[in-house]
């Protein structure tokens, strides 16, 4: 059988097929998302645009959107990539073309994510759908800021957005350990609040 595991800098082992939450560490998410390009590095900017400034981008949109929502919420927001740290990240029309088997690794792997860090492994619904509005409004954002989209294109693609939520919202580009720092921190940060 070929190797279906990948080794991360922590040490730990990681099964792809079959994922535990003990093969989890927040340092290597936050390792992997930072060095992963969104838009396939089709970014301006002297640094790829990461996941994990996305993460800390859509965390921010979906706690601007659900005031006063729990730190439990915002937390599975920051994580909601965090499959990507082993996968990549694929633009939707490469998943759409590789189907189930994509869909279903990342399930595997964003249910042991969500266990390891105390959130359950299927989100509740109104959760997950208010989670992929904000997915959708950092798309926008990043495709008029950073990936060379005139407004009218973002609007037509990815739909007018409510100019509250995304007010002194900019797209910054930063090296890699600036950001794998600043996800990290956000995480700690949100972990101490939930038990507090």
């Amino acid at each position: 059988m070929k190797r279906a595991w990948q080794r991360m800098l922590s040490g730990r082992r990681l099964d792809l097929l079959d994922p535990t939450p003990l093969d989890i560490e927040i340092e290597d998410i936050a390792h992997g998302l930072a060095f992963v390009a969104r838009w396939n590095g089709q970014t301006l900017g002297d640094f790829a645009y990461s996941v994990a400034e996305h993460s800390l981008l859509v965390e921010e949109i979906f706690a601007r959107q659900n005031p006063g929502i729990g730190a439990r919420w915002r937390l599975a927001a920051l994580l909601h990539d965090a499959p990507e740290y082993v996968l990549g990240d694929m633009i939707s029309p490469v998943k759409a073309a590789i189907g189930k088997g994509y869909n279903e690794l990342d399930t595997r792997l964003t249910a042991a994510v969500h266990l390891r860090f105390g959130l359950p492994a299927t989100l509740p619904a109104p959760i997950k759908k208010a989670i992929k509005v904000a997915d959708l409004i950092s798309a926008r954002l990043e495709a008029e800021q950073i990936a060379g989209f005139s407004k009218a294109e973002a609007d037509r693609l990815f739909g007018k957005t409510d100019a509250s939520v995304i007010r002194g919202l900019t797209i910054r580009l930063r090296p890699p350990a600036e950001v794998r720092a600043a996800y990290t921190a956000r995480h700690t940060e949100l972990l101490a609040e939930i038990t507090a």
